[in-house]
């Protein structure tokens, strides 16, 4: 790949040329329609100016008032075909473009959700953002201009042709300046497209701006960023402003040249024509004519001027889509991936080595043995890669050494979708989704009978707050949950892996958001859960630690020391540093809960406080 980026960009542009192609070629027989469509409009129009000439010829100039009337009847005839032409091809325009459109956006959709994880760590949001909206809305409006401009291609080529064939020379002064404008165009296009690729990446910055302050508007208020926020959108804001003026100034300069065009091919019929009529060798309707056709050249060079400039946005916007779904998903199933195989859900880390970028591996010969229904916790400082060894199960990411194994077999060989069936996964950052308490916990199978959910929501300790809830489970959720507490998100995200009935749950910080006083009762809750089901838990609480069978200490990016709680306690100082410093840590965060839960928040006075305008608490 070179480094010019001026080579860059054209291989983006022909990307994003070939990206349209590809998604308007199953509706090709649209595309006919269209054209045939134009065809008779063409035919139409240009058929008009013949009658009108004809009507001053032979009806008005020798007083034959019944010729007058049967050529104007023609001519309205003539327009009813015209009319109905121009509707089937603006349709047939429209559902092109919107087709694709679709397309484009659910091949978009599908391929960030196939994409590895790393991908989405290194990309911005609201630059995915905008290649799903901007962009695609950028390729909708040229591929409804293509239909239209063929038509007006044609209508210019018609028009070219009967001015040849009334008068070469009068055709030839009308014509004359067609070039010239050609080769406007074509400097038009190449000094347009880099400004135009500039643009829709400015118009991405902007969106992750705002994307990122709505996301993080309670970070924003809570520091008193506000002001901060606005001057970060007014830099890109103005930085957007700066390219589309690029864009206004060479549009000003290459648009009224297709206006004035016309006029001086006028001028010119008349001077020239007017001699020619004097002279007896060209009749006055002939004049009509030709100023009339003339006129029709205006839209047809306009719409030339609009899709160079449309088109080159489009190109750019097409080549940044195609960046996405050129990118292919590193973690995916290998060929010959096996089903999953009967077991308890035995895992093993067989000295695996793994680090996520440049720089240090995060593990680094890690060996760990979890037996089939077996409860063990990780323990470690904050970075040893406890979190790194959860995600390395489902293939989130993949080892760079090592491998490991589910009831025997390499993770890497097996079904990517059943691996992932099989493994639950509770996030310390927890995220719902916008719907009803019910349709979150039961994302893992949305058919679930509503005994299922309950059943879940009670394992989980979500049942007494949820059932409190105004619509119980069909309390709708509001974007993030942030309508419920942090604890309250935490056991309907629990719920939600129970009711999936993983072989392997994954518990990843997931009481680091519950009151202390209450997490009791989630303990509770969770050994029911476990029992008999292989869990990974990761944890600082000790409380938490202790639901473990036993507990393995990462320090280095390997396996430090392993026992149970009470053994680590007598035999690792390492360890018992780890804990005093995680309890610090939760002393800290309750202290910054508390000043913002009052009488209760992990119960549904958590909502009733979010919705009075007070923000969610925890």
């Amino acid at each position: 790949m070179t480094n010019d980026p001026t080579v860059n960009d054209k291989e983006s542009r022909r990307a994003g040329w070939r990206l349209m192609w590809s998604a308007t070629r199953p509706e090709t027989g649209w595309l006919v329609t269209g054209v045939v469509a134009g065809l008779v409009w063409t035919g139409a129009k240009l058929v008009v100016p013949l009658l009108a000439a004809r009507a001053v010829d032979d009806g008005i100039r020798r007083g034959e008032s019944g010729t007058v009337v049967r050529l104007v009847v023609a001519m309205l005839v003539v327009g009813l075909v015209q009319a109905v032409g121009t509707g089937l091809r603006r349709y047939a325009a429209f559902h092109i473009a919107l087709r694709a459109e679709t397309d484009l956006r659910q091949r978009l959709f599908t391929r960030l959700q196939s994409l590895h994880f790393s991908f989405h760590d290194q990309s911005q949001t609201g630059q995915l953002m905008a290649r799903a909206n901007t962009d695609i809305q950028q390729i909708n409006t040229a591929l409804v201009l293509i239909p239209l401009t063929v038509a007006s291609f044609i209508t210019l080529a018609g028009v070219a042709v009967i001015m040849v064939l009334k008068s070469p020379l009068l055709a030839l002064l009308a014509l004359g300046t067609l070039p010239f404008l050609s080769l406007a165009a074509t400097r038009f296009s190449r000094r347009l497209a880099p400004v135009n690729l500039a643009l829709q990446e400015e118009l991405a910055d902007v969106s992750e701006v705002a994307e990122e302050t709505v996301a993080g508007v309670r970070v924003v208020k809570g520091f008193g960023a506000e002001a901060r926020q606005v001057r970060r959108l007014t830099a890109e804001a103005d930085a957007v402003l700066d390219r589309a003026l690029d864009a206004a100034r060479l549009r000003a300069r290459f648009l009224p040249l297709v206006d004035f065009l016309p006029t001086l091919a006028m001028v010119a019929i008349l001077w020239y024509g007017g001699h020619l009529v004097l002279d007896g060798r060209l009749e006055v309707g002939d004049i009509l004519a030709f100023n009339l056709y003339v006129l029709m050249l205006i839209w047809p060079l306009r719409m030339a001027g609009m899709l160079v400039a449309q088109a080159s946005r489009a190109s750019a916007s097409g080549g940044r889509i195609h960046e996405v779904l050129a990118t292919e998903p590193r973690i995916a199933d290998r060929a010959g991936a096996a089903a999953l195989p009967p077991g308890r859900g035995t895992l093993a880390f067989e000295g695996v080595r793994f680090g996520y970028g440049p720089g240090p591996a995060v593990l680094n010969g890690l060996d760990l043995r979890i037996r089939g229904g077996e409860a063990v916790a990780l323990v470690g400082a904050t970075g040893c890669g406890k979190t790194t060894v959860a995600r390395l199960v489902p293939r989130f990411y993949d080892v760079e050494g090592g491998r490991v194994t589910l009831d025997g077999v390499d993770v890497r060989d097996l079904r990517l979708s059943e691996l992932r069936r099989a493994v639950g996964i509770v996030f310390e950052d927890t995220f719902l989704f916008s719907g009803t308490v019910r349709e979150n916990i039961a994302f893992a199978d949305p058919d679930a009978p509503v005994d299922d959910v309950r059943r879940a929501a009670r394992l989980a300790g979500a049942a007494e707050f949820v059932e409190a809830l105004p619509d119980g489970y069909g309390t709708m959720i509001g974007e993030h949950g942030y309508s419920f507490s942090g604890g309250q998100r935490q056991r309907i995200a629990i719920a939600r892996a129970v009711l999936a009935d993983p072989r392997v749950l994954i518990l990843d910080d997931a009481t680091s958001a519950v009151d202390p006083t209450k997490e009791h009762e989630i303990r509770s809750a969770l050994r029911e859960v476990m029992a008999g089901r292989t869990t990974l838990i990761i944890a600082h609480r000790p409380a938490t630690v202790a639901l473990a069978d036993r507990v393995v200490l990462i320090d280095g990016g390997r396996v430090a020391a392993e026992g149970t709680h009470e053994e680590l306690l007598v035999t690792s100082p390492r360890y018992r540093a780890v804990l005093a410093a995680a309890e610090l840590e939760a002393l800290l965060r309750t202290a910054g809960d508390d000043a913002g839960e009052v009488d209760g928040g992990e119960d549904a006075g958590g909502v009733t406080a979010a919705r009075s305008g007070e923000g969610g608490p925890g």
